[in-house]
């Protein structure tokens, strides 16, 4: 008879186990490497995780258990025509799986030998979150982050006359930071999410990868039941015609990850994972984890919210740098100087502008190249535009130097890839040789400066912007220059590693860098935002 599933409010048990044949399953081992495959079995084989990943040993008859014998004759050799036969003891398990990382083979045999052999009777929600965190740090760039700071509240208030409670507002004077416990976190976090709802957490810490940052996986799934009935598994139908409601329940499954950084006011929330083929579903999911995160990190009387950096990037190691526990928050570019330890003088930091901008060495360095140079020249007739040259990319270099500091470099691995900048300033005055009629002209035109688009699908920062821009109109916020005309231009820059590629740009001369702003060099830290004045303004506050 089987057991009836009650709806509960309870999180999934990270015991729980899914069919090995499931698509799921099946699904995520498949996106490992056969390298990372060997050394996950390896670690489900670890004492420390048997209890929940143990595999599938060859069962003994009662009288060799009551003995103790190991012998082959007292042995059940009824599994010995399958073609993965099971093995007699985890030693000889792991010895099977260093075997197979020590000789070449295909990624195929090692899944196979995982399902249908050592661990036939299915995977537990455990070893499939291990796998999803293996392929996150095979693949750094598999997920889009967005940093999140966190904004202490103020006190709430006696609610007004009228009855309606108050709005909260953050508190800008509070240096108050929550403290971050993570199995609370986690406990805090569960009973934010309502009953039809069911999440299975994993909290892992890999320093070689990512040194300072804890990650939180969040596994949601749209079920009330937190049993196996959470997963239907494949009928018939559905293996003959590949799709079926039985599925539905996995198919409403959503990842997320939460990334907190060591002694940092800062929270990475990545995007859901099937966002671009079920967009709606993973934006509510996200926005259940926005509104649920501040509430598992508030206390009494000390609550908490979450606001947005105008910092999103694929590359986790960016946002540590930029919004972390260290000094370059608010050191980026060629401010970075200043963050950096002195040589020779360990444990001491450059926190006066007075010190300075090029290290002595790099210094003693260049003049040295320098008189090598001369003494060369002296030796030979050089050509006068090759000495130009050379002096003019010798000055492009220092000032690239000088501009972007130790930051911007090719291999680096902070780079960003796409930075999105909206002009807001007006159009400079026009010069007086210009004629007054064709001022004239232009003031009778009746068709309006800022003109929309024909039509087309609206990106999102596009979106986003014009969102506040009627925000700020509701507040009554007027620029004080809003009769002068203001062109729509937007800037979108788009690589691997922008910021190195503007600084090349510098080196090569194609940027004047005495001339260029100083959000070009990513000091500002903000990957969408709007310049006005001359200076930049992060999308809904850049968080520094």
């Amino acid at each position: 008879m089987s057991r009836i599933s009650i709806p509960t409010k309870g999180r999934l048990p990270p015991s729980l186990r899914l069919d090995a044949s499931h698509p799921a399953v099946v699904r995520t081992l498949s996106r490992l490497s056969r390298p990372s495959l060997l050394a996950l079995a390896l670690d489900w084989l670890d004492e420390r995780n048997l209890v929940l990943s143990a595999p599938y040993l060859r069962p003994r008859r009662r009288g060799a258990e009551e003995r103790g014998s190991d012998d082959d004759e007292d042995s059940d050799d009824g599994d010995d025509d399958d073609l993965f036969p099971p093995a007699r003891s985890l030693p000889a398990l792991r010895d099977v799986y260093a075997d197979l990382a020590a000789r070449r083979g295909a990624k195929r045999e090692v899944v196979d030998r995982v399902l249908e052999g050592d661990w036939r009777h299915g995977l537990s929600l455990y070893q499939l979150a291990m796998a999803d965190l293996q392929h996150l740090y095979d693949h750094p760039g598999s997920q889009r982050w967005s940093a999140y700071r966190v904004v202490p509240l103020e006190t709430p208030q006696p609610a007004a006359t009228d009855g309606c409670a108050p709005a909260e507002k953050p508190d800008r004077e509070s240096l108050t930071i929550p403290r971050f416990h993570p199995p609370t976190f986690v406990d805090c976090l569960q009973a934010q999410l309502p009953p039809d709802v069911k999440a299975h957490f994993t909290l892992d810490r890999r320093e070689e990868a990512l040194p300072g940052v804890l990650i939180l996986r969040v596994f949601v799934v749209d079920s009330p039941y937190a049993t196996r009935a959470a997963f239907p598994a494949r009928s018939a139908t559905a293996r003959r015609g590949g799709d079926s409601s039985a599925q539905q329940g996995f198919d409403a499954a959503r990842t997320l990850y939460v990334a907190f950084p060591d002694a940092a006011p800062f929270v990475y929330i990545s995007r859901a994972a099937g966002a671009d083929a079920q967009g709606s579903d993973a934006r509510s999911l996200l926005r259940l984890l926005l509104r649920g995160i501040p509430a598992a990190l508030s206390r009494p009387r000390e609550r908490v919210s979450l606001a947005a950096t105008a910092l999103a990037t694929r590359n986790l190691g960016a946002l540590a740098e930029r919004r972390g526990g260290g000094r370059t928050n608010a050191a980026g570019g060629g401010w970075g100087w200043y963050a950096t330890e002195k040589k020779g003088d360990k444990g001491r930091w450059r926190e006066s502008p007075l010190d300075t901008v090029i290290p002595a060495e790099e210094a003693r360095d260049a003049q040295d190249a320098a008189g090598a140079e001369g003494a060369e020249g002296r030796k030979r007739i050089r050509d006068p535009e090759a000495e130009r040259e050379e002096r003019a990319a010798k000055r492009r270099r220092a000032v690239a130097h000088a501009r972007f500091g130790e930051a911007g470099k090719v291999g680096d691995g902070k780079g960003v890839e796409r930075v999105d900048i909206r002009m807001e300033d007006p159009f400079p005055p026009v010069a007086a040789a210009v004629d007054v009629e064709a001022e004239e002209e232009a003031d009778d035109d009746p068709q309006p400066a800022r003109r929309r688009s024909k039509g087309g699908r609206r990106s999102e920062v596009e979106a986003a912007f014009q969102q506040e821009a009627e925000a700020r109109e509701e507040r009554g916020e007027q620029d004080s220059d809003g009769d002068e005309w203001r062109p729509g231009v937007r800037l979108t820059f788009h690589g691997t590693h922008v910021f190195a590629g503007l600084r090349q740009l510098v080196e090569a001369g194609i940027i004047d860098g005495e001339r260029m702003p100083g959000w070009m060099t990513g000091e500002e830290g903000v990957t969408v935002g709007a310049v006005r004045h001359g200076r930049i303004r992060g999308h809904k506050g850049s968080g520094v």
